[in-house]
């Protein structure tokens, strides 16, 4: 049974597009999924970024209420034997 040249044509036309896009669709496939993987490394980078500088936020606040306590427990120490020697006598 024949077959009419214009359908095979079409059907040629249509196959060499498919197996000539295919190469750059796989290439574009591999660029976007190398691109969300970048863009999910920085937007994590940030992140642990903005949580190193809250953990040294918190470190400093925490060594500055030691020394604080420090001082305070110094001073009221000093203050007692102070207290106590004014009353001995």
């Amino acid at each position: 049974m024949p077959v009419n040249e214009q359908v095979t044509d079409s059907v040629t036309q249509v196959n060499t597009a498919t197996l000539a896009s295919t190469p750059a669709m796989g290439m574009g496939n591999l660029l976007m999924s190398t691109s969300q993987a970048m863009a999910t490394t920085a937007l994590n980078a940030t992140g642990s970024n903005q949580q190193g500088g809250i953990v040294m936020q918190s470190v400093t606040v925490q060594g500055i209420n030691s020394l604080m306590s420090t001082c305070t427990a110094v001073l009221g120490r000093g203050a007692e034997e102070i207290l106590e020697k004014k009353k001995a006598k």
